[in-house]
């Protein structure tokens, strides 16, 4: 089982990026699956999830500026990030909890 992750990268502040994260080994279309993000010396927390069926959720504070999605038939798990922001700078990590499997993290920084 192996998630990995890409699309980060060094943007400016206002920017935007797309995380992708595939998967291999699990039956991706029937799992849960969510983005995490930590940054130095802070806790991971969880940005957005996305269910079996589709049903997504964001945490507040990227709430119309993130867009969790999945395509099932490319076992692809994405996550659209636009006006970014510096706090938005963290490893972003690709998970499927219920599994127990997680990503390797890609970084995102964003300068002011």
């Amino acid at each position: 089982v192996q998630l990995v992750e890409s699309g980060g990268g060094s943007v400016q502040a206002g920017g935007s990026l797309r995380l992708s994260c595939v998967a291999s080994g699990i039956i991706f279309s029937s799992i849960p699956m969510a983005w995490y993000r930590q940054a130095p010396g802070k806790e991971s927390e969880l940005v957005a999830a996305v269910s079996s069926d589709g049903t997504t959720h964001h945490a507040d504070f990227v709430k119309g500026r993130f867009t969790i999605s999945r395509d099932n038939a490319k076992n692809t798990l994405y996550l659209q990030m636009n006006s970014l922001k510096p706090e938005d700078t963290a490893m972003y990590y690709c998970a499927a909890v219920t599994e127990g499997v997680w990503g390797q993290g890609t970084q995102v920084t964003v300068s002011s």
